[in-house]
């Protein structure tokens, strides 16, 4: 691992938190998705010459807002994301998915757990916004439903899994 890279939370509003790390943070949008009422379902942000520091992934299915969904380690070349997964696997560490590309910042990536629960991610460089004006890329809900770059199915649990669990409703 080179360095963090990220982390990715869930929260009850988008936007509220998206428009928070803006206003009072300083941050910038590189990308977002906007769903069909208009409203944020994804909002990728950073401080850094870096892509992004900070992802709101979606909308937390539970309702509880404020969880873990990712931490995310940054590696030199995708090279380095196969080698985490034959370590990984030689360790008996839970891969959840991976190694595959995503569509949203076209890095590598591959998912799995560290003995707390939390879900970890290797991933290599996103690519650098030196521009202070850069403009932020929009998705649509549909471009954002095609999936991952490769095809790569995500597994349900990465939908509806964050830490700390909660239990679902009755």
């Amino acid at each position: 691992m080179r360095r963090l890279d990220h982390v990715n939370v869930w929260c009850r509003d988008i936007d509220e938190n998206s428009g928070y790390m803006v206003e009072m943070l300083g941050f910038r949008v590189s990308e977002r998705v906007v769903g069909d009422d208009g409203r944020l379902v994804g909002s990728w942000l950073h401080v850094t010459p870096k892509s992004y520091d900070l992802a709101y992934g979606r909308v937390d299915p539970a309702g509880v807002g404020g969880r873990l969904h990712h931490v995310a380690f940054a590696v030199d070349a995708r090279e380095y994301v196969m080698r985490a997964a034959d370590v990984f696997l030689d360790a008996g560490v839970r891969i959840e998915c991976g190694p595959a590309k995503h569509a949203v910042q076209q890095t590598c990536f591959l998912y799995a757990f560290e003995p707390g629960g939390n879900r970890v991610e290797i991933i290599t460089d996103g690519r650098l916004l030196l521009a202070p004006d850069w403009p932020p890329v929009t998705w649509t809900m549909e471009e954002r439903m095609r999936g991952q770059a490769w095809g790569t199915l995500m597994p349900d649990s990465w939908f509806t899994y964050a830490t700390p669990p909660v239990e679902s409703p009755a």
